[in-house]
């Protein structure tokens, strides 16, 4: 099985597992966190770990989409990033945050090393992308004589 035939099968056995262990901090009701009940709302901070959790369970649906349709690599690519990006941002909250919003340190465990898994899985994926990228052309460098094989494929050429 060649990589690109290989690519979208391993993103889509990989990807539901990314925020599986986010999914644990967030299977409960919106605005509610871990920890002791309170009778007044979360602090904000609380708030925009739910926030966080959201944009990143977003962004992980988004990436196991694409991964489902066969997207190609360089956009698949960009998605792992946002979603890197995102995880990144809920796992800084996390820590900052833990104390207040009483998360627990297993929960924070368990989100970095499916964030480490996935930056492995990224930058493979963006590693197969730069394989498919086109060369740079050279705006120096004269266009190539007309032929019959140049004109099927419809590269430019000149005469």
């Amino acid at each position: 099985m060649t990589l690109r035939r290989a690519f979208p099968l391993v993103l889509v056995l990989t990807a539901p597992p990314l925020w599986s262990a986010a999914a644990q901090f967030g299977s409960m009701p919106p605005g509610t966190l871990p920890g002791p009940p309170s009778a007044s709302a979360p602090p904000a901070q609380c708030q925009q770990l739910l926030t966080d959790r959201d944009e990143t369970r977003k962004h992980g649906q988004v990436l196991q989409a694409a991964g489902k349709k066969k997207s190609p690599p360089d956009e698949v690519c960009k998605l792992f990033k946002a979603f890197l990006g995102a995880e990144s941002t809920m796992i800084k909250g996390l820590e900052e945050s833990s104390a207040t919003c009483g998360v627990p340190a297993e929960v924070i465990k368990q989100v970095k090393t499916s964030h480490d898994r996935a930056a492995q899985i990224g930058k493979q994926v963006c590693e197969v992308a730069a394989q498919f990228l086109p060369a740079p052309r050279r705006f120096d460098a004269p266009a190539p004589h007309c032929s019959e094989k140049t004109l099927q494929l419809g590269v430019p050429c000149v005469d």
